[in-house]
């Protein structure tokens, strides 16, 4: 795991086909939905899903087959194996194809010395290895877990065990601490809202998804995808949303820059770019409730020509209630999980975390309503430096970090965010 451009080969397909996942919300979701304005009766403006038949009861239901309701049908087997084959595969591909190749050729004995007999280090990979290929490789372990039918916190299990099996046997260096820290949480927290978001696209779809919503729900969480291709009826079963109050907004525009000093001959002063926002789980939706890991979330990613991905954020409601305030305010506060990757080309900073906070909603009038969220917490996470740090250009360690988000909604007609770190 010291040489950058292991990683950097090994990952690199990832990049190609992560992009559609903005693409495939944009033209396949539902648009915009606020929670219910004050003193009104009629439901918020968010779509609901095409009509589906209704869950059979838990006696009429195989119990070889998934029930999101009931977990029959869950497998704890089903994913261990996946898991295990696809570090099997990425290994045997590895060290048939990517330099050095003697990095990969481990056996038994590499697993035991890893286990028994090393010391556990923070490596020198690329900042985009260690901050984002990572994570991303930890959203496949985790999407096979979620999409077998177990819970969030099993799955963040599956997470770690997917990332400890990858340090011990899968390269002769020395295993990672940094690797595991942003695999495990920096993948579950990215993870869950990629497989919310894909089962989103699917339960629009009725109880029969066409093939497009299948390919778009593949995209955006391939072991999702894999799940429902291979098994078939086994794990068909459209994970419920509840109908959540969503807001979906997708840009795409330019960048110019006109003046820069004392920066690397590579950063380039204009491109395009594309940004993609989701928000699931909106506070104010009357009989939506917060009892699992991210009923509420925020999801953004920017994607930049200079640069690929310049910025990944996502943050959910771990545990948390909601409360209302008088007839215009509704909210919800508790422990937020999030996971964080931002690299303009002149800085970069990125990190896994854990925050105490809260998202709400207040209706200033019956067409302006304010928006925001505040948290405040610590996570371990990887910030560039000015000067080099032994072998890298960035460094590791706890920090403490606070947000506040602001949305401003001026009916149909303008709306201005505000965000500050």
């Amino acid at each position: 795991m010291d040489t950058q451009r292991v990683h950097q080969s090994r990952y690199g397909g990832e990049f190609r086909w992560a992009l559609p996942v903005a693409l495939v919300l944009c033209l396949a979701t539902p648009g915009v939905g606020f929670p219910e304005e004050p003193g009104s009766t009629n439901p918020p403006v968010s779509p609901a899903p095409a009509e589906s038949a209704p869950t059979p009861p838990p006696s009429q239901v195989p119990k070889s087959r998934l029930n999101w309701e009931t977990r029959e049908g869950r497998s704890y087997v089903i994913p261990g194996v996946e898991i295990i084959g696809y570090l099997i595969l990425l290994n045997w591909y590895d060290r048939h194809h990517t330099d050095p190749k003697d990095v990969y050729r481990t056996n038994g004995n590499t697993f035991w010395k890893h286990l028994t007999d090393s010391k556990w280090v923070i490596d020198n990979d690329q900042f985009s290895t260690n901050q984002f290929l990572h994570p991303y490789s930890g959203t496949i372990y985790y999407g096979f877990a979620r999409s077998a039918g177990l819970n969030f916190w099993e799955s963040l299990f599956y997470t770690a065990a997917g990332s400890f099996l990858w340090e011990l046997g899968g390269e002769k260096t020395a295993p990672s601490i940094n690797d595991q820290v942003a695999t495990t949480f920096g993948g579950s927290f990215f993870g869950e809202p990629l497989f919310r978001m894909a089962s989103l696209l699917l339960e629009y779809g009725g109880e029969k998804p066409g093939f497009w919503r299948e390919l778009g729900a593949a995209l955006i969480s391939p072991p999702t995808g894999f799940n429902r291709l291979v098994f078939g009826n086994r794990f068909d079963a459209v994970f419920p949303s509840h109908d959540p109050a969503i807001f979906t907004r997708f840009q795409i525009g330019g960048t110019l820059t006109t003046s820069s000093h004392n920066v690397s001959d590579t950063v380039r002063e204009h491109g395009g770019i594309a940004d993609f926002s989701f928000a699931y789980g909106l506070p104010g939706k009357p009989g939506y409730t917060y009892s699992r890991p991210f009923d509420y979330f925020d999801f953004h990613l920017t994607a930049v020509t200079s640069n690929t991905f310049e910025s990944i954020d996502t943050r959910g409601l771990l545990i948390g209630t909601s409360y209302e305030s008088g007839n215009s305010t509704r909210g919800v506060w508790g422990l937020y999980g999030s996971y964080d990757y931002i690299s303009p080309q002149v800085f970069r900073v990125s990190s896994a975390a854990l925050s105490l906070g809260t998202t709400w909603q207040t209706w200033l009038s019956r067409a302006v309503a304010l928006q925001g969220t505040a948290l405040g917490g610590a996570g371990y996470g990887a910030a560039g430096s000015i000067h080099r740090t032994g072998d890298r250009d960035y460094h590791y360690g706890a920090d403490p970090q606070a947000l506040l988000a602001l949305r401003l909604i001026l009916g149909d007609r303008a709306m201005i965010d505000l965000t500050g770190r």
